[in-house]
C-alpha cells in the first residue's frame, strides 16, 4: 500500500519522533511503499497568507510551494499522521499543512453552481492518527476531541467513501512511565503496519 507519513513535532529527540521512527520502520518491513514528510525538518510554512487565500480557487499548479505535498496526497492510499495533541488539536504546523495543501483542485472541487464539494482524494482508503495527550481521555472527551474530529470527520469526507480511520492515542503522557510509553510504541507500530 502507498503510505504517506506526515510527522509534526519540533523536537527531533521527542517521544513522537521515536513513534515515527518505529512506525516507518514497521511499514517498510511490512512491504508498504512509503513517503515521509517531517513538517518541521522541511521548514514547511503553515501560514495561509492573504494572497494565497485570495487565490484559493485558482488551479493548484499556480502554487508550486505545495506541489510536492499535493503529489503525495494524490499518490497515497493510506495517510498516517503522527503528532502531539496541543490545546485539543493538531499543532499549528500540521493544521497549516491541512489548510494549505487540502485545497481546491487537490482535495476537492466546487463546480460552478454547486452547493456541495466534490471529493478528489478517493485514492485514500485509510487515515490513521497517532498522537499523544497531556491530559486524560475523559478531559479530551469533555473538550470535544477537536483533533479527532478534524482528521476523521473533515479530512475523511474528502477521501474514499469507505475510508477507514484509526485513532491511536496515548493519554496522560506527562505522567506515563517508560513501560507505558513502550507499550504504546509497540501498539502503535503493530496497528499501523497492518
Amino acid at each position: 500500500m502507498n503510505t504517506l507519513v506526515v510527522f509534526c513535532h519540533p523536537d527531533p529527540a521527542s517521544f513522537a519522533a521515536a513513534v515515527r521512527d518505529s512506525v516507518v520502520q514497521s511499514l517498510y518491513a511490512a512491504g508498504h511503499q512509503i513517503r515521509h514528510r517531517d513538517l518541521y525538518a522541511e521548514r514547511f510554512d503553515p501560514v495561509l497568507s492573504a494572497q494565497e487565500r485570495a487565490a484559493h480557487f485558482e488551479d493548484p499548479t499556480t502554487k508550486p510551494e505545495i506541489a510536492v505535498h499535493a503529489d503525495d496526497l494524490r499518490w497515497c492510499e493510506s495517510l498516517v499522521l503522527i503528532y502531539p495533541t496541543w490545546w485539543s488539536g493538531q499543532p499549528a504546523m500540521l493544521k497549516g499543512w491541512i489548510d494549505r495543501v487540502w485545497i481546491q483542485g487537490v482535495a476537492w472541487e466546487l463546480p460552478a453552481g454547486a452547493t456541495r464539494l466534490t471529493p478528489l482524494l478517493r485514492n485514500i482508503r485509510r487515515i490513521t492518527a497517532v498522537t499523544t495527550h497531556g491530559s486524560s481521555k475523559l478531559i479530551n472527551a469533555l473538550e470535544g476531541e477537536a483533533g479527532k474530529r478534524v482528521a476523521f470527520r473533515s479530512l475523511r469526507v474528502i477521501c474514499h467513501p469507505r475510508c477507514r480511520t484509526r485513532w491511536i492515542a496515548l493519554y496522560n503522557i506527562d505522567r506515563a512511565t517508560d513501560q507505558q510509553r513502550q507499550r504504546f510504541l509497540a501498539r502503535a507500530t503493530r496497528a499501523v503496519a497492518k
